[in-house]
């Protein structure tokens, strides 16, 4: 038998999983559309900009128009302070990270772009990561596992070491390309053993993880 492997850090998702920026992102790219004399999105667009990357929403909100480029230059510019009075932070995020980060090394995977930094910044969590891996880092943004390859390499561990938390089928599947075991925030349909509804459940969740790899 090999040596067991134990969680030795924990990589999140930024959105669905420490934030609630359903409606920042709404109001975001509302504005985008607003901005150029075009109707607001519409559910199914609402749901993709929620896991794509700035420059993938902006490309599908804009499919049926000749702004893309235009549009695209206007999101490099805008300022994203606005909006992150519309992000809520998940309940309980502090408190686990100040908890986590005695015993496991942290970072983040996402596929935001150049806000990301900001929001941290902001809601004063910047400290807690060693790592924060954008769409901006990687040439393939989720669901391809480079940007958790890349944190892999960063903390020189392997891929069972580590545990990614997120709350999308992108997420899921992420995961599944790198072969990292993935903790579903909130959504029972992803195929994985390991689901929390909330920040207080994931301490327990990450030591049955060690129990059983």
């Amino acid at each position: 038998m090999g040596k067991e492997k134990k969680i030795s850090a924990v990589i999140f998702d930024c959105d669905g999983v420490m934030f609630d920026s359903k409606m920042a992102n709404v109001n975001f790219y509302n504005h985008m559309l607003d901005h150029f004399g075009l109707p607001l999105m519409d559910e199914e667009e609402i749901a993709f900009v929620h896991m794509a990357t700035g420059t993938e929403s902006v490309k599908h909100i804009f499919r049926k128009t000749d702004f893309f480029e235009e549009a695209e230059k206007y999101r490099l510019q805008m300022k994203y302070s606005p909006f992150i009075k519309d992000m809520i932070i998940e309940p309980g995020l502090k408190k686990l990270l100040k908890y986590l980060r005695i015993n496991y090394r942290l970072a983040i995977a996402t596929n935001r772009s150049n806000t990301i930094n900001e929001v941290l910044e902001k809601n004063e969590l910047t400290e807690f990561f060693e790592i924060v891996v954008s769409s901006l880092d990687v040439k393939y943004p989720k669901p391809h596992p480079e940007a958790l390859f890349k944190i892999l390499n960063f903390f020189d561990l392997h891929k069972t070491e580590v545990a990614y938390i997120g709350d999308s089928r992108v997420d899921y599947e992420t995961a599944e390309a790198a072969n990292v075991p993935f903790i579903a925030f909130r959504d029972n349909t992803l195929k994985t053993p390991y689901k929390v509804e909330n920040m207080e459940e994931v301490p327990a969740v990450l030591k049955d993880m060690v129990n059983r790899i």
